[in-house]
């Protein structure tokens, strides 16, 4: 293990964004690496920034089948026709907007990145902010995803013979990510999401384990409105954490989407940052390379915060509080009261009772049915 930490960041992503009507913005990123600096996270010899490479035309074409990629190119030029429609691009989702191909490629390419410079040795922890987009499907796009980089990025480690754990802690299902490898057990994928009974994209339940040799390798942990820290981190302990004993990876690929956070406008959950960091901190102690990526969030200040709370913890800097004396203001459901860290949330006790049982419940469907493929015994 090298301990260096690497944010990876490009002025370029700022430069071909989603449309301002559109609730994904791409310059969290930006936000979240003046964040960091501004707290003295990315200097000193044991973290670094360092360039995304965008992917070639040939390393897409490892998922993206060829037409959807021309659709793709065309949209960004500003010729979408019939079929780029029905492909997904053009809808409120996935808008179309110039330069949309450049930005994909270079988002995605910084995953691929990423894994390239865990692979060299060159790095045990690297995080793309930029990264993240778990919906795109080979010939597709969807839930403001063009290019599936987290895919690309286990393509890049499975091809050097490495077994990936991919945790996806954003409030969406990873419906893409698990589709790719839902008949490989190269890649496990534990998906930790709001249900789809109220949320999209309507997928990721508990009977969705994955199908002939990758049958127990898709886990999914989906969890009810109003679920709260105590009851997410109960989950993950108990189902992912012996998961990930049992498989034994070589390397983490982390979605760090922060839209389960309470305040979130697109999503129901009602979680503060303070979860992340817990959950960084126990994936850590496997002492494994991990690729982090960003992901949703679109409370953009809450976002912003939780990523670069994320990122203190990657990089070893992580305090109790942060208290490193930002200032004072109020943000919706938190606090920044000089730190990064949100305060503790009250939650309805009766609506307590009723996350607490249905969680319960999600976790006793998932030791019955892939526990026993990994010889887990509950």
């Amino acid at each position: 293990m090298s301990g260096k930490a690497v944010f990876l960041y490009s002025s370029e992503l700022e430069q071909n964004s989603y449309p301002a009507e559109c609730p994904f913005n791409s310059k969290r990123a930006g936000l979240t690496r003046k964040t960091i600096i501004s707290m003295g996270l990315l200097s000193g010899s044991e973290r670094s920034e360092h360039p995304p490479i965008s992917a070639t035309r040939q390393e897409l074409e490892k998922f993206h089948v060829p037409a959807y990629l021309n659709a793709l190119e065309n949209a960004g030029k500003g010729e979408l026709d019939a079929n780029g429609f029905a492909m997904g691009l053009g809808t409120p989702d996935c808008p179309v907007f110039r330069g949309m191909y450049d930005y994909a490629s270079l988002a995605s390419g910084a995953s691929i990145t990423a894994a390239n410079l865990i692979i060299s040795g060159k790095t045990d922890i690297a995080f793309n902010p930029s990264g993240g987009y778990h919906h795109a499907g080979p010939n597709y796009a969807a839930g403001f995803c063009y290019i599936n980089d987290i895919v690309l990025a286990a393509l890049t480690f499975t091809r050097v013979g490495k077994r990936v754990l991919f945790l996806d802690l954003d409030v969406h299902h990873c419906d893409g990510v698990q589709a790719a490898f839902y008949r490989r057990r190269d890649v496990m994928t534990i998906s930790l999401h709001e249900s789809g009974k109220t949320l999209f994209p309507g997928t990721g339940f508990e009977n969705e384990i994955g199908e002939g040799d990758g049958k127990g390798y898709s886990v999914n942990v989906p969890l009810p409105v109003g679920t709260y820290d105590s009851a997410y981190l109960k989950a993950f302990s108990e189902v992912a954490l012996p998961l990930i004993n049992s498989y034994n990876p070589d390397v983490f690929i982390i979605e760090l989407g922060m839209d389960t956070l309470a305040g979130d406008p697109l999503a129901h959950l009602n979680l503060t940052n303070n979860v992340y960091a817990e959950i960084v901190s126990m994936v850590m102690k496997f002492k494994k390379p991990i690729l982090a990526t960003g992901g949703g969030g679109y409370n953009i200040e809450n976002t912003v915060r939780g990523w670069a709370l994320a990122w203190s913890v990657l990089c070893g800097d992580q305090t109790d509080d942060m208290s490193i004396g930002m200032g004072g203001m109020m943000l919706a459901n938190t606090e920044w009261a000089g730190g990064l860290r949100d305060r503790v949330l009250l939650s309805d006790a009766g609506r307590r009772c009723v996350v607490d049982a249905e969680v319960q419940t999600v976790i006793e469907r998932i030791r019955s049915t892939v526990f026993p493929i990994h010889g887990i015994n509950t």
